[in-house]
């Protein structure tokens, strides 16, 4: 396998994997899973090593693994990656109450699409507006997103503007249920983690989750944002802006950089990836 000999990421999208975007990661979550069919999918899953709510950090590493790869790993290692994840989604199917495959290439293609929209709010927050340029650089990466799952290049939206009219028409198909609110509510305010971890950490995650969201997954999930929220929010990203552009380029792209070089460690060593 190549490591090096394909340079698969340039300027702008490496400087969108800064992890800093962890602040937003749950709120992409929400958006992923407000699909009903995902939602139960995720939330009915009997397959408990791939559950975030059983096993945090296992999925946390295999999510941004997954992230790394796709975006700045080569199309051997991304090959390599589709494979192991196919292995896990085999598991992951369901006919009732709601019917889920995780083969499903118009459901996976809307989780590549809610993770490449989260690269742009992550890019517009710590650097600003992105030009026509960067903004053409990041979206011809996005696709992979989408093709180091089941989602067929042709299937990815052609160009921004078609992913734009793509992402508007989704919006108009999320919907929750009773179990997928409570699933996500769950998850936003940590109710899954051990009490000193959710008495620290719950108040910030759910403020970050419901700022970082667009309003209309808001509404769905049950929660108000009112003015000073947004102020407030505003604030916290300026300050996310700030500390970033001092960070040294290593420690603005960890946690990435590292699973990345995790990843290419225990594809040598034969060591399992999802």
């Amino acid at each position: 396998m190549t490591e090096t000999a394909e340079e698969t990421s340039t300027g702008v999208l490496q400087d969108s994997m800064s992890g800093l975007a962890l602040a937003a990661a749950a709120a992409n979550v929400v958006m992923q899973l407000a699909r009903l069919p995902i939602g139960h999918g995720v939330a009915n899953s009997t397959v408990d090593s791939g559950r975030l709510d059983k096993h945090p950090i296992k999925r946390t590493r295999t999510t941004l693994t997954y992230l790394a790869v796709a975006l700045l790993g080569t199309e051997d290692e991304r090959k390599k990656l589709r494979q192991e994840v196919n292995r896990a989604h085999r598991q992951v199917r369901a006919k009732e109450p709601v019917a889920y495959n995780a083969f499903d290439p118009e459901l996976q293609l809307w989780v590549a699409a809610c993770l490449y929209q989260g690269v742009e709010i992550i890019h517009r927050t710590l650097y600003g507006e992105p030009s026509p340029e960067e903004v053409a650089e990041l979206y011809r990466a996005g696709a992979r997103l989408g093709t180091t799952l089941q989602v067929k290049e042709e299937m990815w939206p052609e160009d921004r503007e078609a992913f734009e009219k793509y992402w508007q028409d989704g919006l108009s198909k999320i919907e929750m249920d009773d179990l997928t609110r409570g699933y996500l509510r769950d998850l936003t305010e940590l109710r899954f983690a051990h009490t000193p971890v959710r008495q620290l950490f719950a108040p910030t995650n759910r403020f970050l989750t419901i700022g970082f969201l667009p309003q209309r997954f808001r509404d769905e999930l049950g929660y108000h944002w009112t003015a000073r929220d947004q102020r407030r929010f505003d604030r916290v990203t300026r300050v996310m802006a700030r500390t970033n552009r001092v960070l040294p380029r290593p420690a603005r792209e960890f946690p990435f950089n590292l699973y990345l070089r995790d990843f290419r460690r225990r594809v040598r060593k034969g060591r399992p990836i999802v």
